[in-house]
Parts: C-alpha cells; sequence; structure tokens
C-alpha cells in the first residue's frame, strides 16, 4: 500500500460549509441554503429501539409482573392478589416460547424452552408458583436480549452502507457531465471526484492529482497522494484536487460491499456454537420428558395409588429442574460484566464473557489501537545558519500552517500553543496536494511541507532520513526559499502500550500480532517499542479477515482489538473482537463482541483475565449443580424424598451456585495487570 506518513501529504478532512477546500479559512458564513456536493449525502442513522422488540416487551412485562407479585406472595398477602399476578407472568413470559416449542414440537423436535414452561406449570401445579414464574423470567429475558443483539447487529450493518455515496457524477464521451446513482455505474465508466466529495466506485485515477482520506478503509491515519494510474475505493473521501476515476469494480463488488458481505458471512459463522448447544438441548428435553413420565408410569404399573405417583413425579420433576443449572452460568458472567463495566469494558452478552476467557491468540490493529490515532509533534529541528532557535522555528511554522485544518498541520499548531507560542496572522495562505502549505508571515514567504516537494535533491538528507527511520513523518519548513528547519510529527503510541502487548503475551502463551492498512515501515516502528514481532502491514479489509481465518483454521481462538471500520470485518469473523470506544467508528463498535469504552488499552488483557475467572466460577457451579440435582433425583428414585426437602434442596442450590458467581461482583476482583 502507499505510504502515507513518508510525505508530507495534503488533505482537508471534510470541512464545514462556507470552508474553502484546503485553506480551513471561511470565505462565506455557513447557510441553510449550503448543500452537499454531487457525490454526498446526508443521513440520520436509524437503530432500532428495544421496546419495538416483541420480545423485549414481553420480558419487561412478565418481569414486573413478577416483582409485584413477589412481595404479596412472600408476605403473605392474599392468594387470589398474587395468583392473579403470577398467572399473568406466565403468561406473559411463557406464551412465546411455549408457542414456538409446540410448533417445534410438530417438526419433531422437542427444545429445552417448552421444557421449561412444562417444569414451570408443573411447579405451579403442586404449589411451588414462585419457582415455575422464576424459570419463565429468567428464559423471558434471555430471549429478548438475543432479539436486541440480532437487531443491534443488523443496524450496524446498513449504517456501512451510508459510507458509499448515493450518487456520482460521470463523464460522457463528448465531456458532458450526468449526475447518477452510484449503484448504476458501470466497468469502464469514467467519474469526476470533486474536492471534499465521497468517490462513487472503486476503480483507477486516469486524471488529476489529489490526496484522499481513506482511513474508512485502510485504516491509514493521514490522507494518501494520488495521482494517475492509482487504485482508489468508494466511500473514501477526496482531498482539494480533482480526480477523474475510471471504473474498475461493479458497485456491488466494492470494497464497501465486500465488507458488509464479510460482517454478515461472519456472524453466520458463529452458527454452529448454537448449534451445538440446540443438539445438548434437544437431547436433555427428550431424556427429562421420558424420565418424568417414568417416574409416573412406573408406580402406577406396580399398583401405587395416582395420587402418590403424580406427587413423586412432580417432585422429580421440581429437583431435576435445571435451574441451579441454569444459574451455574449467568452470575458469574453478569457479575463479570457489571463488574467489567465499571472498569470501562462493555461486554455485550454472557455469551461474550465466556469467549473472551477463551481466546489463545491476539491480533492488535495499530493506528487508533496501540497508538492514539492523532498526530502528534515529536522533533523540531533548526537546521544550521538558519538563526532560529526551536521555539522561533515552530512558531514560523504554525503561522503558516494556522489556517489549514491538515492533521499534520494541526498537531504543529497544536505544539506551539501547548508551548505558548501564538502564532502571527498569516497573509496569501496557499496549500497545494502533496506539496504544502505557502504563506506570507512577517513579510516573509514561509513554505511547510513534503521534503521530497520542498528540499533540494540531497539537501538536508540526513535529518529527514533520521525522523523517517525512526517512524515519524518529515515536514520541511522553508523562508524565503531557503530551508531554515525540519520538524518531526507521529502518532503518539498509548502509554500502556507495551505493558498490555506484555500481559497478553502472559495470557496467551504467545506475543500478539499487529495487522495494519498502514505501511509497513511505520508498522515495524511501532511494533518494536512494544514488543511485537509478528508483523502484517498494508493490509486491505479482506486481507485481516483472511489471517484472522487462517488462525482459527489451525485451532486458534483469536481475539482481535481494533477501531476503525476497515476492522469491522475481521472483528466480527474473530472468535471474540474488542473495539477502542473513545475513536471507534459506529461499525466496528456495533460489530465488535465488546467496547472499551475509557480507551484504556491495558483493559483488554484485565477483562480477558476475569473472563477465565468467571469461567472457572462457572465449571465450580456446574459441579455444584450436578452433586445436588444427582443426589436429589437418587433419592427420589431409590427412596421416598419429601416434596418439602426436595424444594429446599433443589432451592439451596439455587442459591448457593448464585451466591458463588456473585464474587465476581466485587471491586477487587478485577485484575490488577
Amino acid at each position: 500500500m502507499p505510504s502515507s506518513l513518508n510525505q508530507h501529504e495534503r488533505s482537508e478532512r471534510p470541512e464545514p460549509p462556507g470552508t474553502a477546500p484546503g485553506t480551513g479559512a471561511r470565505t462565506t458564513p455557513a447557510s441553510p441554503h449550503d448543500r452537499p456536493r454531487t457525490g454526498t449525502r446526508t443521513r440520520t442513522r436509524t437503530r432500532t429501539p428495544a421496546l419495538a422488540l416483541a420480545e423485549v416487551r414481553w420480558a419487561l412485562a412478565a418481569l414486573g409482573l413478577f416483582l409485584l407479585a413477589l412481595p404479596a406472595y412472600l408476605l403473605g398477602g392474599p392468594a387470589w392478589l398474587w395468583g392473579a399476578l403470577f398467572a399473568a407472568a406466565y403468561a406473559t413470559g411463557g406464551w412465546e416460547p411455549g408457542w414456538e416449542g409446540l410448533k417445534a414440537l410438530r417438526g419433531r423436535t422437542l427444545d429445552v424452552d417448552l421444557l421449561m414452561v412444562v417444569a414451570a406449570l408443573g411447579a405451579a401445579a403442586i404449589g411451588q408458583v414462585l419457582d415455575g414464574a422464576l424459570l419463565i423470567v429468567i428464559f423471558a429475558t434471555s430471549g429478548a436480549l438475543e432479539a436486541v443483539a440480532t437487531a443491534r447487529t443488523a443496524d450496524s450493518v446498513r449504517g456501512l452502507l451510508d459510507l458509499a455515496p448515493a450518487t456520482a457524477t460521470r463523464l460522457l464521451a463528448d465531456g458532458a457531465e450526468e449526475t447518477v446513482e452510484a449503484g448504476l455505474l458501470a466497468v469502464g465508466d469514467t467519474v469526476l471526484v470533486r474536492p471534499g466529495e465521497r468517490i462513487g466506485a472503486d476503480g483507477r485515477v486516469v486524471g488529476g492529482t489529489s490526496e484522499v482520506d481513506q482511513a474508512t478503509i485502510t485504516g491509514e491515519p493521514l490522507p494518501v497522494a494520488k495521482e494517475t494510474g492509482d487504485e482508489v475505493f468508494a466511500g473514501t473521501v477526496n482531498g482539494t484536487g480533482a480526480l477523474r476515476v475510471r471504473v474498475g469494480r461493479d458497485p456491488s463488488d466494492s470494497v464497501i460491499a465486500r465488507i458488509v458481505r464479510m460482517v454478515e458471512e461472519a456472524s453466520r459463522t458463529k452458527a454452529p456454537t448454537q448449534l451445538f448447544i440446540e443438539k445438548v438441548e434437544q437431547r436433555y428435553s427428550v431424556s427429562m420428558v421420558a424420565a418424568t413420565l417414568a417416574v409416573f408410569g412406573v408406580p402406577l404399573a406396580f399398583g401405587d395409588d395416582l395420587a402418590s405417583a403424580l406427587l413423586r413425579a412432580m417432585t422429580f420433576m421440581i429437583v431435576a429442574s435445571p435451574c441451579a443449572v441454569v444459574l451455574s452460568t449467568m452470575p458469574p458472567l453478569l457479575s463479570a460484566i457489571a463488574n467489567a463495566g465499571r472498569h470501562g469494558v462493555l461486554a455485550k452478552s454472557a455469551v461474550v464473557m465466556e469467549r473472551l476467557g477463551q481466546v489463545d491468540a491476539v491480533a492488535l490493529d495499530k493506528t487508533g489501537t496501540l497508538t492514539e490515532g492523532t498526530p502528534r509533534l515529536t522533533d523540531v529541528r533548526p537546521l544550521p545558519g538558519s538563526g532560529l532557535d526551536a521555539d522561533a522555528l515552530l512558531r514560523l511554522a504554525a503561522s503558516a500552517e494556522h489556517p489549514s485544518e491538515h492533521p499534520l498541520a494541526r498537531a504543529v499548531v497544536d505544539a506551539a500553543r501547548e508551548r505558548g507560542l501564538a502564532p502571527v496572522a498569516a497573509e496569501a495562505f496557499a496549500a497545494a496536494p502533496g506539496r504544502g502549505v505557502t504563506a506570507t508571515v512577517d513579510g516573509r514567504r514561509i513554505e511547510a511541507g513534503s521534503p521530497a516537494r520542498l528540499l533540494p535533491s540531497g539537501a538536508h538528507a540526513d535529518v529527514v532520513r533520521e525522523l523517517e527511520e525512526s517512524g515519524r513523518t518529515a515536514v520541511a519548513v522553508l523562508r524565503d526559499g531557503e530551508p531554515v528547519g525540519v520538524l518531526g510529527v507521529a502518532d503518539r503510541l498509548r502509554p500502556d502500550a507495551a505493558a498490555t502487548v506484555a500481559a497478553l503475551t502472559r495470557l496467551t502463551g504467545r506475543a500478539p500480532t499487529l495487522l495494519t492498512g498502514d505501511n509497513e515501515r511505520a508498522a515495524r516502528h511501532v511494533a518494536e517499542r512494544v514488543g511485537i514481532t509478528d508483523v502484517r502491514a498494508g493490509l486491505l479489509p479482506e486481507e485481516k479477515v483472511a489471517a484472522v481465518r487462517a488462525w482459527e483454521a489451525e485451532g486458534r481462538r483469536v481475539l482481535v482489538v481494533g477501531d476503525g471500520v476497515n476492522d469491522a470485518p475481521a472483528l466480527a469473523a474473530a472468535h471474540c473482537g474488542v473495539a477502542m470506544g473513545r475513536a471507534g467508528s459506529d461499525l466496528a463498535l456495533e460489530t465488535a463482541d465488546a467496547v472499551v469504552v475509557r480507551d484504556e488499552l491495558a483493559a483488554v488483557p484485565a477483562v480477558v483475565a476475569l473472563s477465565r475467572a468467571a469461567r472457572r466460577l462457572v465449571v465450580q457451579n456446574l459441579a455444584i449443580a450436578g452433586v445436588f440435582i444427582a443426589v436429589l433425583v437418587a433419592w427420589d428414585l431409590i427412596g421416598t424424598l419429601p416434596l418439602p426437602l426436595g424444594v429446599a434442596g433443589h432451592e439451596g442450590s439455587t442459591v448457593l451456585v448464585g451466591l458463588n458467581g456473585l464474587r465476581l461482583l466485587r471491586t477487587t476482583a478485577w485484575p490488577r495487570l
């Protein structure tokens, strides 16, 4: 991939209405009549409200009714009151899984949802109304969370399509222009892309020179210079020059379109785990029904009376009910989710929290993940004979750069302000794509930009080479045509990056891999500073996905950490994906399984360690629940288990595993790495 860190490339990110392209200066006040140019569109991103989902409404109704009935039941209120409320909770929370279970039964499939509804009704039939209602509420809530997660994924994929422009300017054979829908462009068409517009299709430049902000595709932090023969991508933003682009791919096969398909495909690849769970549920359900019928029928066959056989069967139904098994998993994982949330990590489900602890390989993005994603001034080098010290050189450069909105210009101006150096008003400001800026400061002509374009061949090559070899972007500063200094700008490494890499290495037994769309030299410089040896640079989104899938094919469970749209397919394809929240794109945040809300990279290994602690508690709880169920069931089958004792044992095991799982709510449970 072309490097954007070795040239001082100039491009403006989308500017507010009334801003002159390439200058950052206001030309006219913003007006309600300002309209986006052809090739752009203004949209309001929609998100499906949780309450718009039927599953959520039914679950909330069941929970509300349960909470209203609970105090009346526990305080000895009138039976007609708590009985009616519990009955309503059964109906609101249980009718949908019950109906779906009946439909599945018609297809000769028996699932655990129907079994839980039957168990709840069975508990109610022998007076254990509270147990049954609790089962109903748990399963209704689980179904609601699954529906919300599905809706959010669909919203995020639809939001990705907004990156592509709605229209494009197609050039006709006679030189005329016409505005067409971007989706109607064909391979071989030539489109005109004006400054500030989004490119309408993947293709190659056949005329013009500009810079293109393609961070959404490659993750590169700075715009990339484009000229005849260079490849460009749909949805990326043109800079200050006009480009003519020949369409090279059908819009349906653009990089953006492929990202959408990859996100959808990766989401579907998680289905085998669900299929495995359904097989377990099916076998358990069939075994449960068969065992209950046997417990009821066998004593009858040997002369037992109906009431006694029914009581034994209902007791069996209660003690074999998987309440403790359900709570074996959820309290530890939900407690871990709550603890992680207090420390700035949002895990989107209990499944995610469990998956985090299973990872044995980690892939990290560079820009916005290991680094802060914002260029900062690192070096100020006055040249011999210039007569300037560091502060004078920086003030001169900041004065010339001040009118520009380019990321490098902002880094220079911000550094001057931090040192208390107020920029001088600049006149006759101009920006040239791929070259830099020119302005008059205190009556002197100041230029700042690419050393390759501004400095004579070989001049001050040692200073420029030293900066570039250390991963910085060199910015030459000239006064009246004479070089007076060189500045170094770089994307600053996160302060906790090296410690995070070391912690992830300890947890997984192998050092993380760096996957980035940025150039090789910049990637390796960052990797060396944090202790990463496996570096894969210049990657497009599909190449990141291919790397993740290759590891998965080897049997690894990969954790991907990223922040941009270009990371979204890899986040979705991985065993678990974590997005950096503060700088992350909407798609990355929606696609990722977990989000580091406070942007603290060290939280990633901490939440992995917390997940492993939760998984250990899950194993403990399953052992406790299994022992209780086995003992109580054996007692009921071999001897005569009194119903009150059966309920006490069942509820006791449920409370025990619940309290054990809640241990992770303690502040001290958050790992300190």
